[in-house]
């Protein structure tokens, strides 16, 4: 699916469009994403961050500090909730948004699994998809697996 990608918060207070495609689409198994989810893993979609834009309302940023112990800044709702994306000090050219959040969600398919060995024992995965019992290492090999995946007819 080609962009722009529109979006919204639960609430409908905060609507935004991303205007690039995403850098790559993960699923990770670590347990603060099953904590931050309250699901079985997080998905993770990265773009550029200039890419997003709000176009209702105004997002509000929440700080918190990871188990490792490093400072996250989550861009969400104030009035329901909602975490839309969040910007990694480590990579302030990047944004890692919440594709869950995207009007139509029929085309995300994660190129990988990170940290597998926390994963739920009945999450069954995909045949053929990478998976790492931890991070994949850099972050670049995220972004290969998404450019090199296979497409279909409809360019997914």
């Amino acid at each position: 699916m080609l962009p722009p990608y529109s979006g919204r918060c639960l609430c409908e207070a905060i609507h935004f469009r991303v205007t690039q495609e995403p850098l790559t689409i993960y699923a990770c198994h670590c347990t603060d994403c099953q904590k931050r989810s309250g699901s079985a893993f997080g998905l993770s979609m990265w773009v550029n961050r200039p890419a997003i834009e709000v176009t209702k309302g105004e997002v509000t940023v929440h700080k918190s500090t990871g188990a490792d112990g490093k400072l996250r800044f989550g861009m969400i709702c104030s009035q329901c909730g909602t975490r839309m994306w969040s910007e990694p000090p480590k990579w302030p050219d990047y944004a890692v948004m919440r594709p869950g959040t995207l009007d139509d969600t029929s085309w995300l398919q994660p190129v990988a699994h990170i940290w597998t060995r926390s994963a739920q024992p009945w999450f069954v995965f995909a045949e053929g998809v990478p998976k790492y019992e931890e991070q994949a290492g850099d972050l670049q090999v995220l972004i290969d697996l998404w450019r090199n995946r296979p497409r279909g007819t409809d360019g997914r």
